[in-house]
């Protein structure tokens, strides 16, 4: 605290008068609001408040608070504060600032403060580049001016926050990532802190996050295994890698794993290597409170950066987010079919029920619909676990079977001479029909000049231009059907189809587990007198295996005729 000097001290005894003045020199800088740091740094603030003050004798400093790094839209500022307490308390009556900026950038609450508060609280006010003193110069006080001045300050604040915003918006679209901290499994680029590069030690959770929950272990299993390892949660490792991170919720859990933390990191595109940000907005330059954005509103960008999980482990584990998959109480994990038994009848989810006799225990499913709403409204389709286990198991066996045989087919045929003499040919007729469409396009540009020379008449002319757009629609027509033939054999010849090689990937496949239900299955549906249908996955591209093999059986039998005389 700065006491008054012997000098001061004499010349208010001498004048006995003047009424000595505890002053409190504010003294505030914020980047956010635009302000310039050479000009307006703290120190040189304090310098020109303390020149000033050594030239009012009936002035002396009580203390000097200090906002550095606080925007000035409103007044939830530490110092600010702590002045505003010592005013209450008595020990400051007077206010020095800079100039009005510095006391605050909101219109409203300075305006509050230097035409009620003070003076409600007999408080002297000086603004020292402003010319303003509320006690020797009260009328400054009253002009126009003061007014006028705060609500440009908060119009360049306004200014500065939207034009901020804007410019934070266009890196986010650009694929830049602007903040503070990486996501978890990620850290900033060293080299340019704008992009993300694996952190492998957080990868690899991330990784027993997804694998473990694809295999049937519930969020809240998760959870308790990760803490049960002793891994750290993602505050708690930002902290231990020395990061200055703060989290509202960080001490709630004391350093242990949430089973939101889980769902999270599942739902989270950033692990796929999408970029998304702006999922959550200040509200208001004035009001800095974050508000959660509509999904529709985040900023995505695609590819920026190398993903931890691929992207058909994502999309799996985003259709078992969709699915009712809880477990029993006394498991870790879900059950083989949990969230993929269906009534073919009503729709609704079939409930999994155990029964434990003197001959034996065993478990089957009956439909919920029968059994918890209306026994009316459907039958109970009552089936065998056991025997529904058989069933997928044999089915899945023999779409493995075509898979193989598929793939053997589609290898023939991509490696028969034929096939690309046949790609060769068409296209040359694909580029020969582009010629076609080229030469009509002139031709019909032609037309319009020929009409108004008078070399043909409008009759004509309208004649020629309905003739030539025919003949573009049916090369258009020829181009699109050529390209579909082209790339029909490229497809083939790339031996890539994801029923195929999903399917494949399980070739010698003897027992049922979670992982093969998750990656081979769509859904399973029971009908009355236990008929039983299984959809599987990748159905469009089944078809298209199909269609190929279908459009190339003269090539796969050249193929077979050559095998059988070779033998």
């Amino acid at each position: 605290m700065l006491r008054p000097n012997n000098v001061q001290v004499k010349k208010r005894k001498q004048s006995g008068k003047n009424k000595i003045w505890q002053a409190a020199l504010y003294l505030r800088l914020s980047r956010e609001d635009g302000d310039k740091e050479e000009s307006d740094s703290v120190v040189n603030q304090k310098e020109l408040l303390t020149q000033f003050i050594s030239l009012e004798p009936d002035v002396v400093v009580y203390d000097v608070y200090v906002d550095d790094g606080w925007s000035g839209t409103n007044f939830d500022r530490p110092d600010f504060i702590r002045m505003m307490a010592d005013i209450k308390a008595g020990k400051v009556n007077c206010v020095i600032v800079k100039d009005l900026s510095r006391f605050g950038r909101n219109y409203i609450d300075v305006g509050q403060y230097i035409e009620k508060i003070f003076p409600l609280l007999d408080i002297r006010f000086i603004s020292v580049t402003d010319n303003l003193d509320s006690v020797k110069s009260p009328h400054t006080m009253n002009t126009i001016m003061v007014p006028f001045k705060n609500l440009i300050n908060d119009e360049y604040c306004r200014d500065i926050s939207n034009k901020v915003r804007s410019s934070l918006d266009m890196k986010r679209k650009q694929g830049k990532h602007i903040g503070s901290f990486a996501c978890y499994g990620y850290k900033k680029d060293p080299e340019d802190h704008n992009h993300l590069v694996i952190d492998e030690e957080a990868a690899e959770v991330v990784r027993d996050i997804y694998r473990w929950y694809i295999s049937g272990m519930s969020m809240l299993s998760i959870s308790q295994k990760l803490n049960a390892m002793g891994v750290p949660n993602p505050s708690s490792y930002k902290k231990m890698q020395g990061l200055k991170y703060k989290n509202r919720y960080e001490n709630i859990g004391m350093g242990k794993w949430p089973d939101s933390s889980v769902r999270r990191i599942l739902s989270n595109q950033m692990y796929i290597g999408n970029l998304v940000q702006g999922t959550l907005k200040i509200k208001s330059y004035k009001v800095q409170v974050a508000q959660r954005q509509d999904k529709e509103d985040w900023i995505i960008v695609e590819n920026t950066h190398e993903p931890i999980i691929s992207k058909e482990d994502f999309e799996t584990v985003q259709d078992l987010l969709l699915r009712n998959t809880r477990k029993a109480p006394e498991r870790t994990t879900v059950h083989l079919f949990s969230g993929y038994v269906t009534c073919g009848d009503c729709g609704r989810s079939m409930a999994r029920k155990e029964n434990h006799h003197a001959y034996g225990d065993y478990t089957y499913y009956v439909c919920k619909t029968h059994t918890k709403i209306d026994k009316t409204a459907c039958s109970r389709h009552t089936t065998r676990a056991d025997k529904l286990e058989n069933i997928v198991l044999s089915s899945i066996q023999t779409q493995v079977a075509l898979a193989v045989d598929m793939d053997d087919a589609i290898r023939s045929i991509s490696t028969n001479a034929n096939a690309s003499k046949e790609s060769l040919r068409l296209e040359k007729l694909l580029e020969k029909a582009k010629d076609e469409v080229k030469e009509i396009e002139s031709m019909t540009l032609d037309l319009y000049p020929d009409w108004k020379s008078g070399v043909i008449s409008k009759e004509e002319y309208l004649e020629l231009k309905k003739r030539f757009e025919d003949q573009k629609k049916n090369s258009m027509k020829k181009i699109r059907d050529l390209q579909d033939k082209i790339d029909d054999i490229e497809r083939g010849q790339s031996g890539s189809n994801q029923f195929i090689d999903n399917f494949i990937a399980y070739k010698n496949i003897d027992k049922l587990t979670r992982e093969v239900v998750v990656a081979l299955i769509e859904m399973i549906y029971i009908y009355e007198n236990n008929k039983i249908k299984i959809v599987f996955k990748y159905q469009n591209p089944f078809k298209e295996a199909m269609e190929y093999i279908e459009n190339n059986k003269t090539l796969l039998k050249e193929e077979q005729a050559k095998a059988l005389l070779g033998a």
